[in-house]
């Protein structure tokens, strides 16, 4: 599984990282720029992303700019977001709001930190990225 972790925060990183190792190892981004640059050149060389693990609040570009370039992308290249990256957003922002704003921007899941391994997990298989 093509995976791409985009968090800032060193800690919160290395915790995914460990859920996600076993399924492929993971490429990282430390915020939505680096985020989208690094979909754009999946994309260009036909390796997209099977699963992208987003945080909302990052500097520079947040997660939630990042998701709507990253869908904005895909559907340039004939890619619907049902056929795309599956994307889970993972954020401390539990509030309605926001999770709302990620679900109109097509994200696939959403799931509040602490992140726990056991819904992780579930949430891979429910998204049919693991068996």
């Amino acid at each position: 599984m093509k995976t791409l972790i985009v968090e800032d925060d060193f800690t919160n990183r290395l915790l995914l990282q460990e859920f996600i190792k076993i399924y492929g190892l993971p490429h990282i981004a430390i915020n939505g720029k680096e985020a989208v640059k690094a979909v754009r050149q999946a994309l260009d060389a036909n390796e997209p992303y099977d699963l992208i693990c987003m945080d909302i609040m990052m500097p520079e570009m947040d997660g939630q700019q990042a998701l709507k370039k990253i869908r904005a992308m895909e559907e340039e290249r004939g890619i619907s977001s049902t056929n795309g990256s599956k994307i889970v957003m993972t954020t401390a922002l539990g509030d309605m709001k926001n999770a709302c704003n990620a679900f109109n921007s097509l994200c696939d899941a959403y799931l509040i930190k602490p992140i726990d391994k056991a819904r992780l997990i579930e949430t891979l298989h429910r998204l049919k990225l693991i068996p």
